[in-house]
């Protein structure tokens, strides 16, 4: 194992980057690699124990919920009360925030936003789902967290980072200076770093849609689609259709080999339906910060302002060129 850096080691090395470097994010991301362990350990043995399925009931976003679902978001909820470094949570499974108010967290620096489990429709059938998190430095004075701490812009986040369960296990996160992988060896217990100043090729051959809702796109995403299929050997079209229905895996396949997401409005969901605070800010983030974009057609998703705690937004994410592109299609043919 020489040479090998772990996650903690490297977070503890790069600590003097963070504007306000005290070891209060270094101690908070080491207990979101401490939680996503213990959910990968779950996920691993999914079939094995009576975890699989759903619960019975929907979540505030009308979902149903899945067993695996609750569990994850019981396990990162409990780690990070324990841990005292963030003084609220908001969850995509809680309608309301969890306010943190014991001694230890109440007057903690940062509040974190979480997806627990996304892609959690996969789960019985053995496809990669994942975890995606985001940290923001508290606005409001000591005391209890508010509403305001959590309805910042995407760019004022002080980290983002997302776990894919996958044929391996994988932590990917930023705190601003670069993104970076680490692969969980499980003979140690350790997320390692595997994939270091990861970068998003500029341009790729994967389009990552739901092209079975296409009549219900607008029109931009329609012309973007036909232009995907067309065969044009100078711009290596067409283009592969690969689309998971986990934005963790599709985004992070596509950071690996290059590619654009794509989940546009639809008739029956016209503000779209991925949610800013949980997913389309964090993955953003992480989209930049690799040499990427994240857009909503129209404007960049990190300077969307956030009004709602549940707010939804079309997204087009991943290389730059082909997200330029698509944001051309939607100006000339989409209002």
């Amino acid at each position: 194992m020489i040479g090998v850096v772990t996650l903690d080691e490297f977070i503890i090395q790069r600590q003097e980057e963070f504007q306000y470097a005290k070891g209060e994010l270094s101690r908070l991301l080491r207990d979101i690699g401490l939680a996503a362990k213990i959910v990968n350990r779950e996920v691993n043995k999914a079939g094995l124990v009576d975890i699989l399925g759903t619960t019975g009931t929907t979540n505030v976003q009308g979902e149903d919920v899945k067993k695996l679902d609750v569990f994850a978001n019981k396990r990162f909820i409990a780690a990070l009360k324990l841990g005292g470094e963030c003084c609220g949570i908001a969850s995509e499974e809680n309608e309301d925030l969890i306010i943190i108010q014991d001694e230890i967290s109440k007057d903690a620096k940062y509040v974190v936003a979480l997806d627990p489990l996304d892609g959690s429709s996969n789960i019985d059938v053995n496809v990669s789902v994942g975890t995606i998190f985001s940290i923001y430095r508290r606005v409001s004075s000591s005391g209890p967290c508010t509403l305001e701490d959590f309805l910042q812009k995407g760019s004022e986040q002080a980290a983002a980072g997302y776990i894919v369960y996958g044929s391996s296990t994988m932590l990917v996160y930023t705190t601003g200076f670069g993104v970076n992988g680490f692969t969980l060896d499980p003979s140690i217990g350790e997320f390692c770093l595997s994939h270091p100043d990861m970068c998003i090729p500029k341009a790729g051959k994967i389009y990552s849609i739901n092209q079975g809702n296409f009549i219900s796109f607008t029109e931009g995403v329609k012309e973007y689609v036909r232009y995907c299929k067309q065969e044009d050997k100078a711009t290596n079209r067409p283009y592969s259709l690969r689309y998971i229905g986990s934005l963790v895996a599709d985004v992070h396949r596509n950071l690996i080999s290059g590619g654009i997401f794509i989940y546009p409005a639809t008739k029956d969901a016209p503000r779209g339906k991925l949610r800013m605070l949980y997913e389309c800010n964090p993955m953003s983030f992480i989209a930049e910060q690799a040499g990427g974009r994240a857009t909503d057609g129209f404007r960049r998703i990190l300077d969307i302002e956030q009004k709602e705690l549940h707010q939804r937004t079309p997204i087009f994410i991943g290389s730059e060129e082909m997200v330029l592109k698509a944001e051309e299609f939607m100006k000339k043919y989409s209002s």
